[in-house]
């Protein structure tokens, strides 16, 4: 991306809309003071200038990969859009038989990824409301609103996946290993081109072995889907300290710790970059307990205070607190009082007025993306995104995906990850935790 994305405008496109208007905005001025570009890896805190190449064995920098994938037997109707149908209960009663492995009476369905970004181990859990909740508007889009008996059986159905992740990926030299959620379709209306797929919360448990991102191409650090990362981001280029104080203030751990920035990034990819991250002290064992959950949700809740704050203050001069923040003494002792905050929040209000585009560009709901996943040293480290223009959560460490229909390379990688899939779906059973599935490809359980 040659455009100057330094400018406020370009930064508030990047985390409200997405490429095409951040080039739109690229020419509008702003009078506050420029950062140094940091999209390039060379200019990251901690991180050495010859970023591309630190030794004459590997490489280092973002990767781009192509994942096979079997071509999908679906049929939109006439007259419909692909992101219209996807919301509908016909496309999640496709899903359920053909790639379902387990559901319960939560509504919590456990599927194989058809379009996956691993042939490793790659699943979802879907929140599945499209039976009961018909309105895709009103269907629960983040974790917060969950109903709490749900989110217990969710929370638990987590564990016991992540934790067979780590017992079969022991080494964080040979694998990268992540779990977590994204909301970013909740933030465009349905007519929307940019709703890439299913409005209703899901998750993802992801599994990358390292030798094959070792020898995948360098991604360009350019890359529209990288923008994740925070390196070009309103938050983190104007507001980057209160940003780290709202959430130092409002938020009161007992499992999480904050991890630098070094203990966060995987040295491979050199991400994530300037995003505020956790370390769970006591590794897998802390996740069988209750409060890391909470704690979990807590990040998530100061990042929604954070984000709906500030769009407020963006849509309103002096708009009063929300009444339903979680912090409301944080939101106003350092939000609200807080001269970057309001200054930035003017800026964006005052293009918002001028230019109708990069107004219609902004996501005034809460898009982010927050995942668990595992470091260099084998820390579980827990991170939130601001921005979310990418396409899939892997992007927040340095993994930008393609899918390529290749049902005959697919077929090469499938007997084993549907194994492991199977096993994974054998322990939530044995939890109680849903019942098995069959389809054309597995038995039920």
């Amino acid at each position: 991306m040659s455009e100057n994305t330094n400018s406020l405008a370009g930064k508030v496109a990047l985390v409200t809309g997405g490429i095409h208007a951040a080039r739109h905005a690229a020419s509008a001025q702003s009078d506050l003071p420029e950062r140094a570009p940091s999209a390039k890896l060379s200019a990251v805190q901690g991180f050495p200038v010859n970023s591309l190449v630190m030794d004459e064995m590997e490489q280092y920098g973002p990767r781009e990969i192509t994942t096979p994938f079997r071509p999908i037997p679906l049929t939109v109707p006439e007259g419909m859009k692909h992101n219209e149908f996807f919301n509908s209960t016909e496309n999640l009663n496709d899903l359920v038989q053909n790639n379902g492995l387990l559901v319960n009476q939560e509504n919590l369905l456990l599927y194989r990824k058809a379009l996956g970004h691993s042939t490793e181990f790659d699943c979802s859990i879907i929140y599945n409301t499209s039976k009961t909740i018909l309105n895709p508007l009103g269907r629960p889009v983040r974790r917060t609103q969950v109903a709490e008996h749900v989110k217990r059986i969710w929370d638990r159905m987590n564990q016991i996946i992540i934790d067979y992740m780590l017992e079969q990926y022991p080494d964080p030299d040979e694998a990268l290993v992540l779990a977590g959620e994204a909301s970013l379709d909740a933030t465009w209306p349905l007519s929307s081109p940019g709703v890439p797929s299913i409005r209703m919360l899901h998750n993802h448990f992801i599994v990358f072995p390292k030798h094959e991102l070792r020898r995948a191409r360098l991604a360009d650090a350019d890359n529209r889907n990288l923008t994740d990362g925070g390196q070009h981001s309103l938050f983190q280029a104007y507001m980057r300290d209160v940003y780290r104080e709202f959430f130092a203030r409002a938020l009161n751990f007992r499992i999480l710790k904050p991890a630098s920035e070094a203990d966060a990034r995987i040295e491979l990819t050199g991400y994530p970059q300037g995003l505020p991250s956790w370390e769970i002290e006591g590794g897998a064992e802390a996740l069988k307990n209750i409060q890391f959950w909470k704690e979990y949700d807590e990040i998530l809740k100061g990042f929604l205070d954070f984000y709906r704050t500030f769009f407020s203050q963006v849509s309103t001069h002096n708009a009063p607190i929300l009444p339903d923040v979680y912090f409301p003494e944080q939101v106003e002792s350092v939000l609200l009082f807080n001269n970057d905050f309001m200054k930035t929040a003017k800026k964006v209000r005052e293009h918002c007025m001028v230019d109708a585009k990069y107004a219609s560009a902004i996501r005034w709901q809460p898009a982010f993306k927050q995942i668990i996943y595992r470091n260099d040293a084998g820390k579980l480290i827990v991170t939130i995104s601001q921005n979310s223009i990418g396409n899939a959560i892997t992007e927040l460490l340095g993994v930008v995906g393609n899918r390529t229909p290749d049902e005959g390379d697919y077929a090469g990688y499938e007997p084993a990850l549907v194994g492991r899939l199977l096993e994974v779906r054998r322990r939530l059973v044995e939890a109680d935790l849903g019942e098995g599935l069959a389809t054309a490809h597995w038995p039920g359980a």
